[in-house]
């Protein structure tokens, strides 16, 4: 009973004393020194730790009581148990006062402990670096490293550096360090890197990083400085720039592998430089000896070459469809130019027959389940596009029982709402959204989400929901490539149904048509009238986005996309552009990364 009574007792005085830690924090952080410095002198007393002695010099230093901080740290200098770690903190309550003779002196000591006993080298450079004494924290860790050549530091000095301003040192820091090849990883000097670079190719810390790097690589050649090359390209969006650093480490790696060159293409595509990704998919293909490589990256350029949109193209297409699959066979290996294929003949070509046919005979091979929910998925897209909904639904629903855990389904039941939607069913279409709005995929969640409040906020509008069915028949049109009937419907529901809540959709689904179609002036007309006349709207943050990124990249006006950027930034910050806005914000102004 006494031993539980003694237990309670240490239990209580223990919540006690992390109560009055937490509220001398709590002081602290909002500028209550007089009230924090009363608890950390109890606490200190009751427990004199380190991280109770640096709030309660603090404190002292906040209030200007600095004989009481002198007191406090000579006192834990000649005691028992010290750290040159004080002799900092001591210096640096001299220099609070002006008094720059007794601050170096004390600075100095610090650094004199280094050269008895190397160990020190952390912490007091750290110390030195807490209390921004850039110079003497770099100091502290090249005394150390000079001391003892084994000590990791030059991840530090080469921040340091970098923290000073003093770009060329701590890139050369860091170059020596790969130079070395001696405890260092590419993916942290990567990172540090990163924090001062844009992804502006004339920013002037890029120019110097490549300026250096390429003078290593003239001087000594190492397979490391493509790959430092390579990476900062990418960063700048120069990819036939890294496709020339990639193409040198393929030739001269010890280990041989065509993965950073696949990436590099399937950037470059995603980013519109055709040309670029063209040659990169089609350097994989004379390089590679693994067939599901090199089928893919067949398939890349087919991709590329159809979403030019040149109809005078599809012979060319279908015939190097047909050869891939004359040479590879129709089996399971090829399952993906088999899908790719029917796409293209239903989609591009209007032979949703021939689509069919291909599926059908896909289905007849030994597949996975996960192959077969693939097939079944592309076989049904194909029949919305022949506008047979209801057995698209069908096969919709085959894939989500198929593949119940895999990302999928989930993607076959917003084809179910989104069909549903197509069909005039609003209501089932909402049943479907509701559940994918909960949905483990972030982008499935967010099309369910914009997708579910275009119809709830418009199938009330009026009783026949004239508006709603008249956007749905568009974006069918949009869905089968009908680009010019999408935008005719479009204009119909903003003549007939102007001042009405669908007239923001209707212009931003037209203005998303119009840049599919080059008509760059008449996207911007749209999006400047959804931010003029819908400021509140929840497609206000993608009007923003959209029109900036087309000023941006399309127009070529970037400087009118700076104040659409800062509106993100500023008025929007839950909106899911906010982080992509910052960051070219910070490159458009020309600031670091």
């Amino acid at each position: 009973m006494k031993v539980i009574g003694l237990l309670l007792c240490l239990l209580f005085g223990f919540q006690v004393f992390a109560q009055k830690d937490i509220l001398a924090k709590q002081y602290f952080d909002e500028g209550e020194f007089e009230k924090a410095l009363a608890i950390y002198e109890k606490l200190y007393e009751e427990s004199p730790r380190t991280n109770y002695l640096g709030l309660l010099v603090e404190c002292y230093q906040q209030l200007e009581r600095y004989g009481e901080a002198e007191a406090v740290l000579l006192k834990k200098i000649n005691g028992r148990v010290s750290s040159p770690v004080y002799f900092v903190e001591l210096g640096y309550n001299y220099a609070l006062q002006g008094k720059k003779g007794k601050s170096r002196e004390y600075y100095d000591k610090a650094l004199k402990a280094i050269e008895d006993r190397t160990a020190y080298t952390y912490s007091v450079g750290r110390s030195f670096q807490d209390k921004n004494l850039l110079d003497e924290a770099i100091a502290a860790y090249e005394k150390g490293k000079e001391l003892d050549p084994r000590l990791m530091v030059d991840y530090q000095v080469a921040q340091l550096y970098g923290e000073k301003g003093d770009m060329e040192k701590m890139y050369n820091s860091l170059l020596d360090l790969i130079a070395s090849r001696k405890n260092f990883n590419l993916s942290n000097v990567q990172q540090i890197i990163a924090r001062f670079i844009t992804d502006d190719a004339s920013h002037p810390n890029n120019v110097l990083l490549r300026k250096l790097v390429l003078k290593r690589a003239q001087s000594t050649p190492d397979v490391l400085w493509n790959e430092l090359l390579s990476w900062l390209f990418i960063r700048q969006r120069q990819y036939a720039s890294a496709f020339t650093q990639e193409k040198a480490i393929f030739k001269r790696a010890e280990v041989v592998t065509l993965q950073p060159v696949i990436d590099l293409g399937v950037l470059a595509m995603n980013d519109g430089d055709d040309e670029t990704a063209t040659a990169v998919f089609e350097f994989v293909i004379e390089n590679t000896g693994t067939v599901s490589v090199l089928l893919q990256a067949h398939l890349n350029i087919l991709q590329i070459q159809t979403e030019k949109g040149d109809a005078g193209a599809h012979k060319q297409i279908d015939n190097k469809f047909r050869t891939l699959l004359e040479e590879y066979g129709t089996n399971t290996n090829t399952l993906n130019v088999q899908i790719a294929y029917a796409r293209f003949q239903a989609f591009q070509k209007e032979d949703t027959d021939r689509a069919r046919a291909i599926l059908k005979q896909s289905l007849d091979l030994s597949l996975d389940p996960l192959g077969e929910a693939r097939v079944k998925m592309a076989y049904a897209d194909v029949l919305v596009y022949s506008e047979k909904f209801n057995q698209a639904l069908i096969y919709y629903s085959q894939v989500q029982k198929m593949v119940k855990n895999d990302v999928i389904a989930q993607q076959a039941r917003f084809k179910v709402a989104q069909t549903s939607f197509y069909k005039g069913d609003f209501d089932w279409a909402l049943t479907q959204l509701k559940v994918l709005r909960e949905s483990a995929s972030q982008l499935i969640a967010n099309d369910a989400m914009q997708l579910s409040l275009l119809i709830s906020d418009n199938m009330l509008e009026d009783s026949i929901q004239a508006a709603l069915k008249t956007y749905a028949r568009a974006d069918l049109y949009a869905y089968q490539n009908k680009n010019e009937k999408a935008v005719a419907l479009l204009d119909t529901i903003l003549t007939s149904h102007k001042g009405e809540s669908i007239e923001d959709e209707a212009l931003f689904r037209q203005a998303g048509l119009f840049e599919k179609q080059q008509h760059y002036e008449k996207a911007e007309y749209n999006y400047l009238k959804i931010i003029e006349f819908y400021p509140y709207d929840i497609l206000m943050d993608d009007a923003l986005f959209a029109l900036a990124r087309l000023y941006e990249y399309r127009l070529d006006e970037p400087e009118k996309a700076l104040p659409y950027y800062e509106k993100i930034i500023f008025e929007h910050q839950d909106s899911i552009y906010f982080v992509e806005a910052r960051k070219a914000y910070r490159k458009l102004r020309g600031d670091g990364a």
